[in-house]
């Protein structure tokens, strides 16, 4: 609760709101050196983003997949882990909800829940294994991480393409009826966009994050290992055995974005050329929502209202979609550079305490 407060409070809310000002007027002057429109341009964002109520709902699916992967980099951070493999644990996520939806023929009741966990374990178990490698060898995470995320989209790729594939198309069989997660009613309020499950267990997934870790005589371990291993090792703590639990914990979070992909939006996989990009979009959310829960949700809320709205920014003004991530980038820099804008901050703050005291 103090967290919240102190986060609702003016100073706190003033740094933010002032770096997405600066970069949207910076991002304003790229687009005038480019000869666009740069009021036509973030109107129409606005216009993609809340001009009717289907944008809304494709908003906030666009947010939850972020906000999963942003709380799977965001967790492994805060035990002292870097996790740059939230983009395999994802596939491996999808790949897993794909394999249960489409081979077992279960009840509603049972089918669905089945899929979910699949993916989530799935994700888990590939973020365990740089967890092991880190943990009994000394590999490095951040290398091993990378590598599994081209292991896991080939991988992917051969599975679906040797036991799950729709003949005469480049994707799964479309899963059963009974292991769609989609909320049809909220779907028909919002136009028709494609509102899943995942919308509201993502949220649980954020309480979940800060209840283990500072709630938890297991999350106060995983932390004390991120700050020092050795101190921990000397009050009796398993470093590796945290090592190993951290990285799976973080794998389940990234996990869950790909099952609800698959089990809430798209209903299939498809044999990809490139990774989907949440995994890497997760490490600027959970960075510019300082590994906390909270910050995270209300990073991706930022970065998937960008993302989304960007489309409106190409087919509005005409603004090609290479100038648009520069844009989006520019947000992103400013709201992640809390010292250079309290540094711009500060003069105003100091002549605003100079003249109370005079």
């Amino acid at each position: 609760m103090a967290n919240v407060i102190r986060i609702m409070t003016k100073d706190s809310a003033l740094v933010p709101l002032v770096a997405i000002v600066l970069g949207l007027l910076v991002g304003a002057l790229i687009m005038l050196t480019g000869g666009y429109n740069p009021i036509t341009a973030y109107t129409s964002l606005v216009e993609k983003v809340i001009g009717d109520p289907y944008s809304i709902g494709e908003t906030v699916r666009e947010i939850t997949p972020l906000i999963f992967t942003g709380l799977s980099v965001a967790f492994a951070f805060r035990t002292g882990l870097f996790n740059i493999g939230g983009e395999g644990q994802f596939i491996m996520g999808m790949t897993g909800a794909t394999l249960v939806g489409v081979k077992l023929d279960l009840p509603f009741w049972l089918h669905a829940p089945l899929a979910i966990l699949a993916g989530a374990v799935l994700g888990g178990l590939w973020g365990g294994i740089a967890g092991y490698l880190k943990a009994k060898r000394g590999v490095n995470e951040v290398i091993t991480t990378i590598m599994l995320n081209w292991i896991a989209l080939y991988l992917a790729n051969y599975i679906i393409s040797r036991y799950l594939l729709q003949p005469g198309q480049q994707r799964s069989h479309l899963i059963r009826e009974s292991a769609m997660v989609s909320l049809r009613a909220l779907s028909e309020i919002f136009g028709n966009a494609r509102l899943h499950w995942g919308i509201l267990i993502v949220i649980l997934a954020a309480v979940a994050f800060y209840i283990i870790l500072w709630k938890t005589r297991q999350g106060y371990e995983l932390r004390a290992v991120g700050h020092s291993p050795y101190a921990a090792e000397y009050a009796g703590m398993s470093v590796n055995a945290n090592i190993v639990k951290a990285m799976f914990i973080g794998g389940m979070f990234a996990g869950l974005a790909g099952v609800f992909e698959i089990l809430g939006v798209f209903h299939y996989q498809v044999i990809a050329a490139a990774s989907p990009g949440y995994g890497f979009d997760g490490i600027a959310v959970a960075l510019l929502g300082g590994n906390h829960p909270l910050g995270v949700v209300l990073a991706a809320a930022l970065f998937g209202t960008l993302t989304y709205g960007s489309a409106g920014m190409s087919f509005g003004a005409d603004v090609p979609p290479e100038i648009v991530r520069v844009i989006i980038g520019t947000v992103i820099f400013f709201v992640a550079s809390h010292g250079l804008i309290r540094s711009v901050l500060k003069p105003l703050r100091d002549k605003r305490k100079t003249g109370e005291v005079t």
